[in-house]
């Protein structure tokens, strides 16, 4: 089983993963499907299903869609160049992608919300077609957002999970047993192991320059919106707080009144100022998803800014590590918030957060397993309810939360030797089996909790 860590951390825009970034990577594949057709089409036609209906227009799924089938990509979106685009096709009524031509495509006719059942495979499902001159549907190809940006046909989907086909890596753990126990054969460490899976498939240069890119557009974003002042979008009039309890905290630094918790109100700061950037449509890494995109930045950055002896030349160790379980996680249960709620989305980031800095901590492998079973099991069983409109105020409050317990899931494990009752891959397993006994309408739906008793107004 083999998902690299730009899987796992992608750039890419706000405000979802999987309602914003996968249907514009769907889009984009959906052009790509259409290239390569021996035969021509005329115009394009879209449908929404289950969850990318119902948190459609909140999580922007439709100009996604539309910018997506006009050529845009989530990894170098141009915010101005969008928003004119955008008008542009909403008033000529087409796109023209690069290859092939002009194809007609009016989104207030061709872009349907379907608020039926869902698709079978998966709860954020899209339909996209071509059709002809006449238009009558000549090619269709139905997609699956499952979570972090992730995309698979409805064919992809049917052949199971692990699809990987590229050549063999040299740890291919497909559990957390099995990650143990191969550390504990070549006497390497976790992100040892996973830098020399990726090595595999890539050279080392384009591995450390795309680490050092990940880590420049995480720490850019908590910057952002550590100076950024205004209203979030979404219609709630929600006011953006991380720069003014930036400064606050940093008003009070130095004093000697100042309270040991104070520590945590960095943290939460620093994943409030991600998340608020995500909620404002700005440029944020998958970590593993949008939704839960402040946790791992926030923890690397208290790392950096807190803790003494912290270097930068270590943040690939972090985030090699953090990918390692993310991969676990995805592979064996989900980080879809639409399939097994919140506890996939920020569960996992905490997960993932907690074994990076048990790594960088100097952490065995035991005690890094040890630590992002701690920092899941803590999450077990939340939901997922954003509230309607851009603002995913839930999300933003989590992460700060998500955060704080990755911290001291690392700490406590660090404490210990690593041998415990539970196991990582127990915890895995019970986020799955919670997340299918959820109701659907406490995961990413809109029809549950928060969304239906906050006014979008």
């Amino acid at each position: 089983m083999f998902l690299s860590v730009f899987d796992m951390f992608k750039v890419g825009v706000g405000p979802s993963s999987s309602h914003t970034i996968g249907p514009m990577v769907a889009a984009a594949r959906f052009l790509d499907h259409l290239r390569a057709q021996p035969f021509g089409v005329a115009g394009l036609k879209a449908s929404l299903h289950g969850s990318l209906a119902f948190t459609g227009v909140g999580h922007a799924t439709d100009r996604a869609v539309i910018l997506g089938l006009a050529g845009f990509r989530a990894d170098d979106y141009d915010a101005d160049k969008a928003e004119a685009e955008l008008a542009r096709i909403k008033a000529e009524h087409h796109v023209a992608p690069d290859g092939l031509g002009q194809l007609r495509f009016n989104p207030s006719e061709d872009l349907l919300f379907d608020y039926g059942p869902a698709l079978p495979g998966h709860a954020n499902g899209l339909i996209l077609r071509g059709t002809d001159a006449q238009g009558d549907v000549i090619t269709q190809v139905t997609y699956y957002s499952i979570g972090g940006g992730f995309v698979l046909t409805a064919e992809e989907l049917a052949d199971g999970k692990n699809s990987d086909t590229g050549p063999a890596v040299p740890y291919p753990f497909k559990t957390a047993d099995e990650m143990l126990a191969m550390a504990a054969n070549a006497a390497k460490s976790i992100a040892a192991m996973k830098r020399a899976n990726e090595l595999s498939r890539m050279p080392g240069t384009d591995l450390d320059r795309g680490l050092a890119r990940i880590w420049e557009v995480m720490n850019g974003c908590i910057d952002r919106g550590l100076t950024t002042e205004g209203i979030l979008p979404g219609g709630l009039n929600v006011r953006r707080r991380a720069k003014g309890i930036h400064d606050a905290l940093q008003a009070e630094r130095g004093m000697n009144l100042t309270a040991p918790h104070t520590i945590n109100d960095y943290m939460s700061t620093y994943a409030m100022a991600v998340n608020e950037e995500n909620a404002a449509g700005g440029q944020v890494v998958t970590a593993p998803t949008n939704g839960a995109a402040g946790v791992i930045p926030a923890t690397i950055r208290y790392w950096l800014d807190h803790v003494p002896g912290a270097t930068s030349s270590r943040v690939p160790e972090f985030l090699l590590t953090a990918a390692a379980i993310g991969g676990l996680i995805k592979f064996n249960a989900s980080i879809s918030g639409a399939e097994c709620g919140c506890q996939a989305e920020v569960g996992s980031a905490a997960a993932m957060a907690a074994a990076g800095l048990a790594a960088v901590l100097g952490g065995t492998p035991e005690q890094i397993e040890n630590a992002a079973e701690i920092a899941l099991e803590h999450h077990l069983g939340m939901t997922c309810d954003p509230v309607k409109g851009l603002v995913q105020v839930p999300c933003i409050e989590r992460n700060g939360l998500g955060a704080i317990k990755a911290v001291s899931a690392a700490s406590l494990a660090l404490r210990g030797d690593g041998k415990h009752l539970v196991s990582l891959d127990v915890a895995i397993e019970t986020m799955r089996q919670t997340g299918a006994d959820m109701s659907e309408k406490y995961k990413e739906t809109a029809l549950g909790g928060l969304a239906v008793n906050v006014p979008n107004c």
